[in-house]
Protein backbone atom coordinates (compact mmCIF):
# COMPACT_ATOMS: atom_id res chain seq x y z
CA UNK A 1 0.00 0.00 0.00
CA UNK A 2 1.04 3.22 -0.82
CA UNK A 3 2.38 5.36 2.27
CA UNK A 4 1.01 8.64 2.13
CA UNK A 5 -2.59 9.29 3.12
CA UNK A 6 -4.90 11.74 1.86
CA UNK A 7 -7.80 13.27 3.01
CA UNK A 8 -9.79 16.16 1.37
CA UNK A 9 -12.11 17.50 4.47
CA UNK A 10 -14.69 19.96 4.95
CA UNK A 11 -17.62 20.85 7.52
CA UNK A 12 -20.09 23.97 7.85
CA UNK A 13 -20.15 24.82 11.42
CA UNK A 14 -20.66 27.91 13.52
CA UNK A 15 -17.00 28.59 14.51
CA UNK A 16 -17.07 31.84 16.34
CA UNK A 17 -13.38 31.35 17.66
CA UNK A 18 -11.81 29.86 14.61
CA UNK A 19 -8.78 32.56 15.01
CA UNK A 20 -7.59 30.82 17.83
CA UNK A 21 -7.92 27.45 16.54
CA UNK A 22 -5.47 28.04 14.21
CA UNK A 23 -2.25 27.81 15.60
CA UNK A 24 -2.92 24.85 18.25
CA UNK A 25 -4.36 22.91 15.19
CA UNK A 26 -1.52 23.82 12.84
CA UNK A 27 0.88 22.31 15.98
CA UNK A 28 -1.12 19.62 16.14
CA UNK A 29 -0.45 18.61 12.59
CA UNK A 30 3.33 19.19 12.10
CA UNK A 31 3.85 17.21 14.93
CA UNK A 32 2.69 14.47 13.92
CA UNK A 33 4.28 14.94 10.23
CA UNK A 34 0.99 15.91 8.74
CA UNK A 35 1.21 18.56 6.23
CA UNK A 36 -1.59 20.20 3.73
CA UNK A 37 -3.89 23.22 3.71
CA UNK A 38 -6.80 24.00 5.75
CA UNK A 39 -8.97 26.88 5.74
CA UNK A 40 -10.46 28.21 8.94
CA UNK A 41 -13.57 31.04 8.91
CA UNK A 42 -16.61 31.63 11.42
CA UNK A 43 -18.28 28.77 9.02
CA UNK A 44 -16.88 26.29 9.52
CA UNK A 45 -13.52 24.03 8.19
CA UNK A 46 -11.92 23.01 5.05
CA UNK A 47 -8.93 21.49 3.33
CA UNK A 48 -6.59 18.17 2.25
CA UNK A 49 -4.05 17.21 4.23
CA UNK A 50 -1.18 14.42 3.82
CA UNK A 51 0.90 12.49 6.24
CA UNK A 52 1.12 8.74 7.53
CA UNK A 53 -1.48 7.09 8.06
CA UNK A 54 -1.73 7.17 11.40
CA UNK A 55 -0.81 11.13 11.64
CA UNK A 56 -3.66 11.97 9.42
CA UNK A 57 -6.54 9.75 11.37
CA UNK A 58 -5.10 11.15 14.31
CA UNK A 59 -5.85 14.95 13.46
CA UNK A 60 -8.82 13.28 11.70
CA UNK A 61 -10.11 12.38 14.82
CA UNK A 62 -8.60 15.62 16.79
CA UNK A 63 -11.07 17.45 14.70
CA UNK A 64 -14.19 14.92 15.49
CA UNK A 65 -13.40 15.64 19.15
CA UNK A 66 -14.66 19.18 18.67
CA UNK A 67 -18.64 18.50 18.68
CA UNK A 68 -19.01 21.56 16.45
CA UNK A 69 -17.06 19.17 13.69
CA UNK A 70 -17.92 15.70 14.74
CA UNK A 71 -19.27 13.92 11.24
CA UNK A 72 -17.54 16.32 9.29
CA UNK A 73 -17.25 15.08 5.45
CA UNK A 74 -14.04 13.94 4.27
CA UNK A 75 -12.60 11.62 1.67
CA UNK A 76 -9.13 9.29 1.50
CA UNK A 77 -6.64 8.73 -1.52
CA UNK A 78 -3.36 7.31 -1.57
CA UNK A 79 -0.01 8.57 -3.21
CA UNK A 80 3.00 7.46 -3.01
CA UNK A 81 4.84 10.25 -1.81
CA UNK A 82 3.29 13.66 -0.20
CA UNK A 83 1.51 16.00 -1.86
CA UNK A 84 1.77 18.94 -0.10
CA UNK A 85 5.68 20.70 0.62
CA UNK A 86 4.23 22.01 4.16
CA UNK A 87 1.13 22.33 6.39
CA UNK A 88 -0.73 25.49 5.92
CA UNK A 89 -3.47 27.08 8.39
CA UNK A 90 -5.00 30.18 7.11
CA UNK A 91 -7.74 32.17 8.37
CA UNK A 92 -10.64 33.53 6.13
CA UNK A 93 -14.08 34.83 5.75
CA UNK A 94 -15.56 32.09 3.86
CA UNK A 95 -14.14 28.45 4.07
CA UNK A 96 -15.09 28.85 0.45
CA UNK A 97 -15.51 32.17 -1.07
CA UNK A 98 -18.73 32.94 -2.52
CA UNK A 99 -18.97 36.78 -1.70
CA UNK A 100 -22.83 37.03 -1.03
CA UNK A 101 -24.21 38.27 1.98
CA UNK A 102 -26.79 36.03 4.06
CA UNK A 103 -25.57 32.46 2.30
CA UNK A 104 -25.16 30.11 4.64
CA UNK A 105 -25.47 26.51 4.50
CA UNK A 106 -25.90 25.76 8.53
CA UNK A 107 -29.05 27.61 8.02
CA UNK A 108 -30.58 26.28 4.30
CA UNK A 109 -28.92 23.57 1.78
CA UNK A 110 -30.37 21.50 -1.20
CA UNK A 111 -31.01 18.57 -1.49
CA UNK A 112 -28.17 15.71 -0.88
CA UNK A 113 -27.94 12.99 -3.35
CA UNK A 114 -26.11 9.83 -2.92
CA UNK A 115 -23.13 8.98 -5.70
CA UNK A 116 -25.68 5.82 -6.18
CA UNK A 117 -28.74 7.65 -7.24
CA UNK A 118 -26.50 10.34 -8.88
CA UNK A 119 -27.04 8.66 -12.89
CA UNK A 120 -30.83 8.80 -12.50
CA UNK A 121 -30.99 12.17 -11.72
CA UNK A 122 -28.84 13.77 -14.22
CA UNK A 123 -29.91 11.53 -16.56
CA UNK A 124 -33.24 13.33 -16.45
CA UNK A 125 -34.05 15.46 -19.30
CA UNK A 126 -35.58 18.39 -16.80
CA UNK A 127 -32.73 18.48 -14.33
CA UNK A 128 -30.28 20.97 -15.44
CA UNK A 129 -26.98 19.74 -14.48
CA UNK A 130 -24.30 22.66 -13.35
CA UNK A 131 -20.24 21.93 -12.70
CA UNK A 132 -19.59 24.49 -10.03
CA UNK A 133 -16.11 24.76 -10.46
CA UNK A 134 -13.53 26.61 -12.38
CA UNK A 135 -13.57 26.69 -16.50
CA UNK A 136 -9.97 25.05 -15.63
CA UNK A 137 -11.14 22.12 -13.74
CA UNK A 138 -13.78 21.61 -15.97
CA UNK A 139 -10.88 21.08 -18.73
CA UNK A 140 -9.38 17.61 -17.05
CA UNK A 141 -13.21 15.99 -17.33
CA UNK A 142 -16.75 16.23 -15.93
CA UNK A 143 -20.04 14.35 -16.61
CA UNK A 144 -22.48 14.60 -19.25
CA UNK A 145 -24.63 17.22 -19.68
CA UNK A 146 -22.80 19.12 -17.24
CA UNK A 147 -23.06 23.04 -17.41
CA UNK A 148 -19.79 24.65 -17.74
CA UNK A 149 -20.46 28.55 -16.11
CA UNK A 150 -16.84 29.37 -17.24
CA UNK A 151 -15.63 30.78 -14.31
CA UNK A 152 -12.07 31.52 -12.67
CA UNK A 153 -12.76 31.32 -9.10
CA UNK A 154 -16.07 30.61 -7.37
CA UNK A 155 -16.93 34.30 -6.38
CA UNK A 156 -18.04 34.84 -10.37
CA UNK A 157 -20.38 32.41 -10.00
CA UNK A 158 -23.65 34.25 -8.51
CA UNK A 159 -23.23 36.45 -11.22
CA UNK A 160 -23.12 33.78 -14.23
CA UNK A 161 -26.53 32.45 -11.97
CA UNK A 162 -27.76 35.82 -12.93
CA UNK A 163 -26.99 36.01 -16.20
CA UNK A 164 -27.80 32.39 -18.02
CA UNK A 165 -29.99 31.47 -20.33
CA UNK A 166 -29.97 28.01 -19.52
CA UNK A 167 -31.59 28.24 -16.38
CA UNK A 168 -34.34 30.50 -17.68
CA UNK A 169 -37.32 28.58 -16.38
CA UNK A 170 -35.38 25.54 -15.00
CA UNK A 171 -36.97 24.89 -11.66
CA UNK A 172 -34.45 21.80 -11.21
CA UNK A 173 -30.94 21.90 -11.02
CA UNK A 174 -28.18 19.42 -9.67
CA UNK A 175 -24.91 20.62 -9.14
CA UNK A 176 -21.66 18.85 -8.42
CA UNK A 177 -17.31 19.79 -7.68
CA UNK A 178 -14.43 17.99 -5.86
CA UNK A 179 -15.60 17.20 -2.61
CA UNK A 180 -18.92 18.70 -2.43
CA UNK A 181 -18.53 21.98 -0.20
CA UNK A 182 -19.11 24.24 -3.06
CA UNK A 183 -21.95 22.69 -4.68
CA UNK A 184 -23.17 22.78 -1.08
CA UNK A 185 -22.67 26.49 -0.34
CA UNK A 186 -24.31 27.04 -4.02
CA UNK A 187 -27.38 25.09 -3.37
CA UNK A 188 -28.17 27.71 -0.88
CA UNK A 189 -27.49 31.22 -3.26
CA UNK A 190 -29.89 28.73 -5.76
CA UNK A 191 -32.76 28.49 -2.77
CA UNK A 192 -32.47 32.31 -2.62
CA UNK A 193 -33.04 33.02 -6.37
CA UNK A 194 -36.20 31.18 -6.39
CA UNK A 195 -34.92 27.71 -7.93
CA UNK A 196 -37.70 25.36 -6.61
CA UNK A 197 -35.53 21.67 -6.76
CA UNK A 198 -32.14 22.26 -6.14
CA UNK A 199 -29.46 18.84 -5.50
CA UNK A 200 -26.23 18.55 -4.92
CA UNK A 201 -23.77 15.74 -5.15
CA UNK A 202 -22.93 14.02 -2.23
CA UNK A 203 -19.03 14.17 -1.22
CA UNK A 204 -18.58 15.32 -4.45
CA UNK A 205 -16.56 13.57 -7.28
CA UNK A 206 -14.44 12.12 -5.19
CA UNK A 207 -17.25 10.35 -3.51
CA UNK A 208 -18.68 8.67 -6.82
CA UNK A 209 -15.44 7.79 -8.33
CA UNK A 210 -15.08 5.68 -5.21
CA UNK A 211 -18.52 4.69 -5.07
CA UNK A 212 -19.72 4.04 -8.78
CA UNK A 213 -18.14 1.43 -11.08
CA UNK A 214 -16.59 2.34 -13.85
CA UNK A 215 -18.48 0.66 -16.37
CA UNK A 216 -21.66 2.34 -15.38
CA UNK A 217 -19.63 5.51 -14.44
CA UNK A 218 -21.33 9.18 -16.35
CA UNK A 219 -18.21 10.76 -15.38
CA UNK A 220 -15.63 11.41 -18.20
CA UNK A 221 -11.96 12.48 -17.99
CA UNK A 222 -9.55 13.05 -14.99
CA UNK A 223 -10.70 15.07 -11.46
CA UNK A 224 -8.83 18.00 -11.06
CA UNK A 225 -7.29 18.03 -7.29
CA UNK A 226 -5.65 21.35 -5.21
CA UNK A 227 -2.31 19.35 -4.65
CA UNK A 228 0.73 17.99 -6.52
CA UNK A 229 -1.11 14.99 -7.98
CA UNK A 230 -3.01 17.77 -10.06
CA UNK A 231 -5.79 15.83 -11.05
CA UNK A 232 -6.88 11.80 -10.03
CA UNK A 233 -8.08 9.03 -12.04
CA UNK A 234 -11.57 6.99 -12.01
CA UNK A 235 -9.62 4.67 -9.45
CA UNK A 236 -8.30 8.28 -7.47
CA UNK A 237 -4.95 7.38 -8.69
CA UNK A 238 -2.20 10.50 -8.71
CA UNK A 239 -2.06 11.76 -12.26
CA UNK A 240 1.16 13.85 -11.49
CA UNK A 241 0.37 16.43 -14.23
CA UNK A 242 0.91 13.76 -17.03
CA UNK A 243 -1.47 15.72 -18.83
CA UNK A 244 -2.77 19.07 -18.99
CA UNK A 245 -5.37 20.62 -20.87
CA UNK A 246 -4.43 24.18 -21.94
CA UNK A 247 -7.19 25.95 -19.83
CA UNK A 248 -5.70 24.51 -17.06
CA UNK A 249 -1.86 25.50 -17.89
CA UNK A 250 -1.74 29.06 -15.79
CA UNK A 251 -2.67 27.41 -12.84
CA UNK A 252 0.22 24.66 -12.86
CA UNK A 253 4.18 25.36 -11.89
CA UNK A 254 6.34 24.13 -9.80
CA UNK A 255 5.27 25.55 -6.33
CA UNK A 256 1.31 26.59 -6.88
CA UNK A 257 0.07 27.56 -4.25
CA UNK A 258 -3.32 26.52 -3.87
CA UNK A 259 -6.14 28.30 -2.58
Amino acid sequence: MSKTLIAALYKFAPLQDFAGLRDPLKAFCEERDVRGSLLLASEGINGTICGPEQGVREVLAHLNADPRLKGLEHKEAWADRPVFKRMKVRLKQEIVRLAVDGIDPNETVGTYVAPEDWNDLISDPDVVVIDTRNDYEFAFGTFERALNPKTQSFREFPEWVQEAIELENKPKVAMFCTGGIRCEKATSLMLREGFEEVYHLQGGILNYLEKVPEEKSLWKGECFVFDDRVSVDHKLQPCWGKWVPEEARHVINEDTDYD
